[in-house]
């Protein structure tokens, strides 16, 4: 749906459409229910956004629609693009402010320590297991 407003747009604006024929033509407007309004204006079309009231100018630049924001947009953006960076500037600060988090060994083996804890880990797993198979196989067992 959006492809083909775009592709309306598009060949309006491509039409060729002076200021003298925009001056004569009646207001191009969307469809209910449709986001944009389309008015033609001296060198291009304005568009209007419905839902959101922002207003664009629409011209055709070396057969390519280009619209360009208002004033009034291009405003709130520059106040939104500044907003992000002075937030982005306070994380930077935060995360350079945190701790670091502790080295890694250069050395990858595991300790003494660790080895063993390990150790004790498959050992103790082994032996039930084994247990388990010895009562399976036991001449009293279920088989």
């Amino acid at each position: 749906m959006k492809a083909a407003r775009h592709i309306l747009l598009a060949t309006l604006l491509a039409s060729g459409v002076g200021p003298a024929a925009a001056e004569t033509q009646p207001p191009i407007v969307a469809p209910e229910g449709d986001r944009f309004a389309l008015t033609p204006a001296e060198g291009g079309y304005v568009r209007l956004n419905k839902e959101t009231g922002a207003v664009s100018y629409c011209s055709v630049k070396d057969g390519v629609a280009v619209c360009r924001l208002g004033a009034e947009e291009r405003a709130a953006l520059e106040a939104e693009i500044d907003r992000l960076r002075r937030e982005n500037a306070a994380l930077k600060a935060r995360a350079e402010a945190a701790p670091a988090p502790p080295a890694a060994r250069p050395n990858a083996t595991p300790s003494e320590e660790e080895f063993e804890r390990a150790l004790s880990f498959t050992e103790r797993f082994l032996r039930r297991i084994m247990r388990l198979f010895r009562e399976e196989t036991s001449p009293g067992g279920a088989t």
